[in-house]
Order: C-alpha cells, then sequence, then structure tokens
C-alpha cells in the first residue's frame, strides 16, 4: 500500500495545484476549486437538513410564496460572517476559540462556545424525532414492530448507531475524510434533485405562478407585523379578525425565526474554520475558501430551499380541507378542534366548562372563515408533508417513499455533523488535539441527548416535524454572539494585523456585517420575547454587561 500524503504534503501540492490553474485562466482555477472544495459542502450538509427542510415546508404553508425571500437573505447574510471568520482564520492560522479569548474578549470566546456546544446537544433532538417520523409514517408504516413506542426506541437506536460510525470513520485519516465529504455531496445533491424535480414537474404542468414566485424574493419585513395576504381575506370574514390576526402572526414570527435560524446556525460558524484548519488551509486558500461558501453552501442551500417552500406552498398555504371543515363539530378531532376551542374561548378550562352538546353547536355556528382558518393552521406531520411530493411521483405509496428516505438522509447526516462539531467544541474547551479518543468521546453526546430527549421529552407530539420549529427559535437566540465576535475579529488590529482589510474594502465589509448582526440581533430578540419574556431578556442582558466588563478591564491589565 503506498504511504499517505502529510498534511503539509497534501497543502503544498493543493496550493501548487491552485497557482498553475491561476496560470492556466478562470475556467481551469474553476476547475481547481470545484476539485478541491470541501468544508462549504459540511456547511451545506448541516444546512440542508431536517431542520432546513421542516423550516422551508412550515414557511411555505403558512407564507406561501410571500416568504420566498427570507431563507437566501438570510443565508448571505450567513455567507457574508462564515467569510469573515474564514477570512481570519485562514490570515492568521490560529484557532478561533484561542484567538478570541487572547485578543478580542474571553466573554465571548467561551460564550461561543458555550453556545455552540448547546445549539449542538438541544438540536440533534429533533433530528432524532424527524428520522424517527420518516421510519414510521412514510418508509414502514405497516411494519409493527416499528410501530408505537418500540419503534421509536429502535429508530432511535439505529440512528444513533449509524451516525456514531460515520463519526468514527471521519477520525480515521484523510481518506476517511474524502469519503464523508463525498457521502454528505450525494446527499445534498439528492436532496436539491428530488425538490427541483417537484417544481419542475409543477411548472410543465403549468400549476405554477412564476410571476407571484419572482415577487416572493423581494424582501417584505412587514410580514411581521401583517398576516400575509392569502390569509387576510379569511381573516376579515371571520367572527373575531382580532384573534386570528394574533394567532397567524404568532405563527408566521415563529416559523420566520425558525427559517432564518435554519439558514446559519452559531455551531455551523464553529464548524466552518476547524474544518479548513483542519484540511491545512492557510492565507493561499482565502479565494477558495469564497468560493467554497458561495458554490457549496448557497447555491445549494437556495435552490432546495426555495423549491421546498414553492412544493408546500402550491399544496398547503392557504387550502383547507373540504372534509375537515365540512364536518360537525361532534365529529371534529385533534389539533383541528383545539383551534375551534381556542378561537370560541379564553381556554381549555373554560371549554371544558360547557356540556359537550352545547359546546359542539357553538362550534358549529362559527362562521364559514374560522374553520377554514383552524383548519389551515393545523400543524402537519410528515405523512402530510409528503404531499408536497405528489406533482412529482404521483399519490402513490411512492410519494411516502422517496420522502421519507429525503428526510431520513438529511436527519442522519445532522445528526452526524452535529456529533463532528461538538467533538471539535469539546476538544477546544480542554485544549486538547482536535481528533482521537476526546474527540470521538465529544462527538458522542450530541447523540445521546439527541436520541434520549426525543425518547423522553417529544416522542408523544402530535406532529414531530414540528419539533424543529421551537428548537430553532432557540437557536436563534444564539446566533448574535458569534456574528457580533466575528465583527470585532475583523477590527482587530492585534489579531490580523497587516492582513486586516483597508479602505473601500474593509467599509464595504464592516457594512455587510452590521447588516447581519442588525437582521440575527432582531430575530433574536423576538424569539426571546416570545418563547421565554423578561427572564430571557434578563439573561441576555446580564451577558453583555458581563462581556463589556471584561473588554473594558481586560486590555488595561494587557497595557493595550
Amino acid at each position: 500500500m503506498a504511504d499517505r500524503a502529510s498534511p503539509d504534503q497534501t497543502v503544498a501540492r493543493d496550493r501548487s495545484l491552485l497557482e498553475a490553474a491561476q496560470k492556466r485562466g478562470p475556467l481551469a482555477t474553476l476547475a481547481a476549486f470545484v476539485k478541491l472544495s470541501g468544508p462549504g459542502w459540511l456547511q451545506s450538509a448541516i444546512t440542508l437538513g431536517g431542520g432546513s427542510l421542516a423550516g422551508s415546508l412550515y414557511l411555505g404553508v403558512i407564507g406561501g410564496y410571500d416568504m420566498l425571500w427570507l431563507q437566501p437573505l438570510m443565508m448571505i447574510l450567513g455567507v457574508v460572517m462564515l467569510s469573515a471568520i474564514a477570512y481570519v482564520t485562514l490570515s492568521t492560522g490560529e484557532k478561533p476559540f484561542g484567538a478570541i479569548n487572547r485578543h478580542i474578549n474571553p466573554v465571548l470566546g467561551w460564550g461561543w462556545i458555550i453556545a455552540a456546544t448547546m445549539a449542538n446537544l438541544v438540536w440533534a433532538m429533533p433530528q432524532f424525532s424527524l428520522g424517527t417520523a420518516a421510519i414510521q409514517q412514510n418508509l414502514f408504516p405497516d411494519v409493527s414492530f416499528l410501530a408505537g413506542r418500540q419503534g421509536e426506541w429502535l429508530s432511535a437506536g439505529v440512528l444513533f448507531a449509524l451516525a456514531a460510525a460515520v463519526v468514527w470513520f471521519y477520525d480515521s485519516g484523510s481518506q476517511g475524510v474524502k469519503i464523508f465529504e463525498r457521502i454528505l455531496k450525494g446527499m445534498v445533491g439528492v436532496v436539491v434533485l428530488s425538490f427541483f424535480g417537484v417544481v419542475a414537474a409543477m411548472t410543465f404542468k403549468g400549476q405554477l405562478d412564476w410571476g407571484r414566485i419572482a415577487a416572493g424574493f423581494l424582501p417584505d419585513i412587514s410580514l411581521l407585523w401583517r398576516p400575509v395576504a392569502d390569509l387576510q381575506g379569511f381573516v376579515d370574514t371571520s367572527g373575531d379578525p382580532a384573534y386570528w390576526t394574533a394567532e397567524i402572526l404568532s405563527q408566521q414570527r415563529q416559523r420566520m425565526i425558525a427559517a432564518a435560524a435554519t439558514a446559519v446556525g452559531i455551531n455551523m460558524t464553529f464548524l466552518l474554520p476547524y474544518s479548513m484548519l483542519r484540511k491545512g488551509w492557510d492565507r493561499a486558500f482565502r479565494g477558495l475558501a469564497a468560493f467554497d461558501l458561495s458554490t457549496g453552501l448557497f447555491i445549494p442551500f437556495l435552490v432546495a430551499t426555495s423549491c421546498v417552500v414553492i412544493a408546500a406552498a402550491s399544496q398547503f398555504h392557504a387550502q383547507a380541507d373540504t372534509s375537515v371543515v365540512d364536518r360537525p363539530a361532534a365529529e371534529a378531532t385533534g389539533q383541528y378542534r383545539a383551534n375551534l376551542i381556542a378561537r370560541l374561548t379564553a381556554s381549555e378550562a373554560e371549554a371544558a366548562k360547557l356540556p359537550q352538546a352545547e359546546l359542539d353547536a357553538r362550534l358549529d355556528a362559527l362562521p364559514e372563515a374560522d374553520r377554514q382558518l383552524a383548519a389551515m393552521l393545523v400543524k402537519r406531520d410528515a405523512f402530510d408533508l409528503a404531499g408536497s411530493l405528489e406533482n412529482l411521483f404521483g399519490s402513490s405509496g411512492l410519494t411516502q417513499k422517496v420522502f421519507g428516505i429525503g428526510v431520513l438522509g438529511m436527519a442522519i447526516s445532522t445528526i452526524i455533523i452535529l456529533m463532528l462539531i461538538n467533538g471539535f467544541c469539546v476538544t477546544e474547551m480542554l485544549g486538547a488535539a482536535p481528533s482521537g479518543s476526546l474527540h470521538r468521546i465529544g462527538s458522542l453526546l450530541p447523540g445521546i441527548t439527541g436520541s434520549l430527549g426525543f425518547l423522553y421529552l417529544w416522542s408523544n407530539a402530535d406532529a414531530k416535524f414540528w419539533l424543529a420549529v421551537p428548537t430553532s427559535n432557540f437557536g436563534m437566540v444564539l446566533l448574535p454572539i458569534a456574528y457580533v465576535t466575528f465583527f470585532l475579529m475583523m477590527n482587530s488590529r492585534s489579531l490580523l494585523g497587516d492582513a486586516m482589510p483597508t479602505g473601500g474594502r474593509r467599509l464595504a465589509f464592516n457594512l455587510a456585517m452590521l447588516v447581519a448582526i442588525a437582521a440575527a440581533t432582531v430575530g433574536a430578540a423576538l424569539s426571546i420575547w416570545t418563547n421565554i419574556g423578561w427572564w430571557g431578556v434578563a439573561a441576555a442582558s446580564g451577558f453583555i454587561l458581563l462581556a463589556a466588563v471584561v473588554g473594558l478591564v481586560l486590555p488595561r491589565r494587557a497595557g493595550a
């Protein structure tokens, strides 16, 4: 067997390849970039996971085409910030965690790494939920031993075993890394092609209004305080417009925050620089890094999420199942009935005081628009959402199987990347090498919290897909920590030295970063206030105050 090239030899070979390609012209350079890309595809593998799928599907359900702009915009801003940390890392060759603690602020450094670790541990839970939903509802709905609680344990066990085996293989050497990246590229490609095929089939059938779809890519932040146009008509003719406006706005904001958070999460900001350092990249690879993020991350994300939103919007948005709406209240069940009761009464306790016959009579007396809105706002599960593929595969069982395979692949790939990131987090916190037994042990933690958290906290949820939405809201709270930190790093002379951008380039990059920070902060503030309230405000204020105090004290102590 031939000896493997050392990391230094690999970097030297790749640098020579880039230099030779640049001499031959743009096409040769592009071919070299494609050949050497990798970390961007790792980012794409985690971004195009179960969270993005669920976020896009629910965004299409509630917002239709009107919210197509949200995910691409947040990804563009995310690429700006990821480019910043990539630039700093490749310019200095330093690991970001130590660089932040030495040159910026240890509160921000530790806040970043702890937040990334928390995101890994929490984010793994809905991935097990999504994977299990795919197995039980889409792939094997008729297999008895995979049903119920036993099936949840079996499914979670299989997901954990597969992810742990791949992570263990990833840490085995450079050849393992290459194979791992190829597998992830294939997974991303399958996801992109599947939903692209759905939109292509719908276009061929003349089912899509591309003029309206194009208009949906124009940003409209007013959707944070008004219902989308397709739902407003139902609200206006309902029996209580104020109630439905508040309810729809709450759901719109939740889904918008979730979709934004799954574009670029704080754990992704941790993965990128360490994956680049692991490959041995340095200053010569800064152009490749920008290309890698633009192609391996942004393009697959733009195509896949847009196609998912379009498919979900055409299938579910502002559409109520007439067989449900026309059913007498006495036969209404599940969340549809709960939505009707919530519209009619202040609480479930109040509804419980009413005799059943009287409650049903009052529900039947609600205007048709109320019943339609109650049906439209039901949270879909994996079986329902598989309908977004019917335009490509028909309404046969094949639709469920294809959707299930896609969801299962996305869930597994996301679990793998979360485990991989957590291994890096643990070794960095302990000052150990990002490989070996300690990295593997750290990598197993999200698998443990994800599987057990799903089994004991979330397994009885009505719609397992929905669990990605509140988890994404949690992740959004943490994102500004990373963005503010990267902004300070890009403007640190002590860290970057002569590599710090100057002139118009620095001004343009700072403006772009400030826009990204503002967008992330707005999303985090909405998530904190909606989900936590004053306790969340107090915790965020405490963190900001601590970082400010330490930032003021440390420079004087260091003589800066």
